[in-house]
């Protein structure tokens, strides 16, 4: 048992997080995402739009503790009105629903006066379409009548990205790839992500899809990348915040946007190539 406590704490150190508590919360948010999908679409809509509201109190939070305020109960409300849109609306819906919050909570930060107003209403606007506007993305892939199939898909791009470049950058991880922003990624992990990712949309993209397997392959490619900038850019936001992590809801992950980051950024993607697969194909 020593020996196991001694491996399992040295993949802690490397990997930067812990392990076993990683795996749970990964394949228990899988399980809710899977049952949400089987019993009703509009569970899961739901499921995404409380994870956007989690992910922008954490937001709030962060910002606030550098001094620049947002208002939490304005975000909350606009975050709630772009999630419905979504679903009644379609991609349509979501853009209008954005056009007319920005302006609104613009409008809202007003009464603070003008003392920090350009920095509230660049956070402001930062949040809005980094979490609802960017999670719509989630509520259109499963708002379609093959919206179950599409979604699982995303589910297993994004898990393979995020699994084997974890796994294969723990084990022979050497080269940093962006050692400013995130020092625990390495090319080696990427490699890991490329090579599993591709397979995972060749697979998913042929039986759960039943598209054309070079379609996923495709697909896998443009979600590494996705999926790594996303990542890259929520680290790159804790650093520039002095945070380790965004919170601590999500033990072996962090806080909600630690698990959203390669999430929202390829949401949008997959969406867009699904719609182009849709007409061109």
């Amino acid at each position: 048992m020593s020996d196991i406590h001694s491996i399992n704490e040295a993949i802690n150190k490397r990997a930067g997080r812990k392990l076993l508590p990683s795996i749970a919360v990964s394949l228990s948010l899988i399980a809710l995402i899977w049952f949400a999908l089987a019993y009703h679409r509009e569970v899961f809509a739901v499921v995404v739009a409380v994870a956007v509201l989690l992910g922008i109190r954490e937001i709030v939070r962060a910002f606030s503790a550098r001094g620049t305020y947002l208002s939490i109960n304005a975000l909350i409300i606009a975050s709630i009105a772009l999630s419905y849109a979504a679903w009644e609306g379609g991609v349509a819906g979501l853009a209008v629903g954005t056009a007319i919050a920005i302006p609104i909570l613009l409008i809202q930060l007003l009464t603070k006066g003008p003392e920090g107003f350009v920095a509230s209403a660049t956070a402001t606007t930062f949040s809005l379409l980094y979490l609802p506007f960017l999670g719509g993305f989630l509520i259109l892939l499963a708002r379609t009548s093959t919206g179950f199939e599409r979604v699982m898909t995303f589910v297993v791009l994004v898990s393979c990205n995020d699994t084997f470049g974890y796994i294969v950058g723990v084990l022979i991880g050497k080269h940093p790839m962006a050692p400013k922003i995130s020092p625990k990624k390495s090319w080696e992990g990427l490699a890991g992500s490329l090579i599993f990712t591709v397979i995972g949309g060749v697979l998913a993209f042929k039986y759960i899809m039943t598209m054309h397997w070079w379609i996923g392959a495709v697909a896998g490619l443009m979600i590494v990348f996705t999926a790594t900038c996303g990542d890259l850019i929520e680290s790159a936001m804790k650093r520039d915040l002095a945070l380790k992590d965004m919170g601590s809801l999500l033990p072996g992950h962090g806080g909600m946007l630690d698990r959203l980051d390669s999430v929202l950024i390829s949401a949008p993607a997959l969406w867009l190539a699904l719609e182009l697969v849709k007409n061109w194909l």
